[in-house]
Parts: C-alpha cells; sequence; structure tokens
C-alpha cells in the first residue's frame, strides 16, 4: 500500500430514519496518489454518503478506512478532527465563504484556525493559492462581489491553503456554467499531475466523469 493514498475494505452504512435502509454495501477499492478519481451513480446511489465515509466525518458505518496506510475507523471525533485538518481539503457544490471577509481572508481561515504557520507566512501561502486560481487581482474584494465562478475558485484556495494530500469535491461543479466548469477541472488535474495530490471528486457531469482518470460507479449502494 506504499503510494495508495486511500483505501476502503467492505465499507457498509445503514440509515435508519424512517426505518433501516441499507445505502452502502460491503464496498472495497484503492486510491492511488495523485490519483484524480471520479464518483458517479444516480440520485439516491450512495455517493456522497461514500464520500462522508471517506471524509471521516460520518463515523456511523463497518469496515475499514486506511488513509496514507493509518487506520482510521473508531478514532474520536477530535482524532478525525486533527487528521482531516492536516490532510483533507473540502470543496463543496456551495463555497461556503464568509460573505463579509474578503477573498484572502476567506482562504487563509483554516491556516489560522490549524495554527501552524504564522500569520505571514499564511497570507504568503492564500496570496500564491489565489495567484494559482488566476484571481490574485480578486484577492481583496468582498467574497459576496465575487462571481459564482470566482467564488468556487476561491473555495479550491481555501481547501489547498493547508496543503491536503487529498481533495474531496461533493459536486465542485454543480453551481457551474460549462466554462467555470473547465476551468476547475483544469485546476484539478494540474494539481494531481503536478503536486501529486489525490482528488477524490462526487459529479452527476458525464463529461467531466470522463476526463478524470477514473470513474468509480455506485447503483444501489454497490460498486458496479
Amino acid at each position: 500500500m506504499e503510494h495508495t493514498s486511500l483505501a476502503v475494505r467492505n465499507i457498509s452504512k445503514y440509515f435508519h430514519e424512517p426505518q433501516r435502509f441499507q445505502v452502502l454495501k460491503n464496498i472495497s477499492f484503492d486510491i492511488k496518489k495523485g490519483e484524480f478519481l471520479s464518483l458517479v451513480g444516480k440520485s439516491g446511489s450512495g455517493k456522497s454518503t461514500l464520500l462522508y465515509v471517506l471524509s471521516t466525518m460520518d463515523t456511523d458505518y463497518s469496515g475499514e478506512l486506511y488513509i496514507h496506510n493509518e487506520y482510521l475507523t473508531g478514532q474520536t471525533q477530535n482524532q478525525l478532527a486533527a487528521f482531516r485538518n492536516l490532510h483533507i481539503g473540502f470543496v463543496f457544490q456551495f463555497h461556503y465563504l464568509l460573505p463579509e471577509f474578503s477573498a484572502l481572508d476567506n482562504v487563509m481561515l483554516p491556516a489560522l484556525k490549524l495554527g501552524k504557520k504564522s500569520k505571514e507566512e499564511i497570507k504568503e501561502k492564500a496570496v500564491e493559492n489565489l495567484r494559482l486560481l488566476g484571481l490574485e487581482e480578486q484577492a481583496s474584494k468582498l467574497a459576496n462581489k465575487l462571481s459564482g465562478g470566482q467564488q468556487q475558485r476561491v473555495a479550491i484556495a481555501r481547501a489547498l491553503i493547508n496543503e491536503p494530500a487529498i481533495i474531496m469535491g461533493d459536486e465542485p461543479t454543480g453551481n457551474l456554467d460549462s466554462k467555470n466548469t473547465q476551468i476547475v477541472f483544469d485546476i484539478f488535474r494540474q494539481l494531481a499531475a503536478e503536486r501529486g495530490q489525490t482528488i477524490i471528486a462526487v459529479t452527476h457531469d458525464e463529461e467531466f466523469a470522463k476526463k478524470s482518470d477514473r470513474i468509480l460507479e455506485l447503483s444501489d449502494g454497490k460498486l458496479l
């Protein structure tokens, strides 16, 4: 598992409301370091549920989850939160930026919270990330004054600030037009190829999925 970024073994999960229902059924797979993977399937297939298990945010499952050969199943919420802050970046369909903060301040927030670097170092890294995403000139602009595509790119810059090994996206292009979808795809491709970061994206966009390195398709909680 030397070059494996993430591995799952026999992951199963049940929902218990309104009645008991198995949403994930005995799922096993590995993802290599630097791989760009798309999770696809119809609504209700379990793909977003699986992503939240992979992200360590959902711990109510059976089976085994390894990230960087570290066994994460059964760790405490505090241990998992610390692990996420260090190793996983998130990009959601909705950008969740703080509207009254500038683009730069939004990008800096997770690193300030982690507290591993000085504010100046964090600012320098945040500016570098905005530059990478073509947003350096928007750094001081309030988040609510940016276009939808710009806001989503700020959210990606924020996801990158702690230099995570894995970036997880839940419909990261779901609210974007085709031009901005292509921009986001190209950014993910660049991060995987040049930085060796692993990308796992849940998507309904067939074109987006087809261009990624590998597709995992779920149907009724099973991998096809």
